[in-house]
């Protein structure tokens, strides 16, 4: 249990704009990839935890949610890595101020998403299945 790896990320979502944010990597391995906010859990933390703390490292902002919605729960072939994807609905764009980990961020509309995703993230927003429940998902929380 101890060898798991478990991470999280945050689609966000504004409502009023009908947007979701993106974050531009920096780091060597995924440098200009489009991200989401995120990372890795710390020991004693849960993947929600770990989320949030990442909201606020790599976005100084901590935006009230309106909605937390689980959208994916990858596990890797060896169940050793896991990531939860969640859908975060928030009332309006924000300014993020990114840290060391990101150089750009961007707001998009639906299937707009930026050139060069993470592969992790185009194969999520690529599933049929995913891509349906985002989309139902979001037609319920106008």
């Amino acid at each position: 249990m101890k060898d798991n790896i478990v991470c999280s990320g945050a689609l966000f979502y504004a409502t009023s704009t009908k947007r979701f944010l993106f974050l531009q990597r920096t780091d060597r391995k995924t440098q200009g990839m489009w991200g989401l906010v995120g990372g890795k859990s710390k020991f004693t933390e849960s993947a929600f935890e770990g989320l949030k703390r990442e909201i606020e490292e790599e976005t100084g902002n901590v935006p009230k949610f309106k909605k937390v919605i689980p959208l994916e729960m990858f596990t890797s072939n060896d169940q050793k890595f896991f990531f939860h994807t969640y859908l975060v609905a928030i009332d309006a764009e924000f300014i993020p101020k990114l840290n060391e980990e990101h150089s750009g961020y961007c707001w998009t509309a639906f299937e707009c998403w930026p050139k060069n995703l993470h592969m992790g993230l185009k194969n999520t927003l690529n599933n049929k299945s995913i891509k349906g429940k985002l989309q139902t998902i979001l037609d319920l929380i106008v």
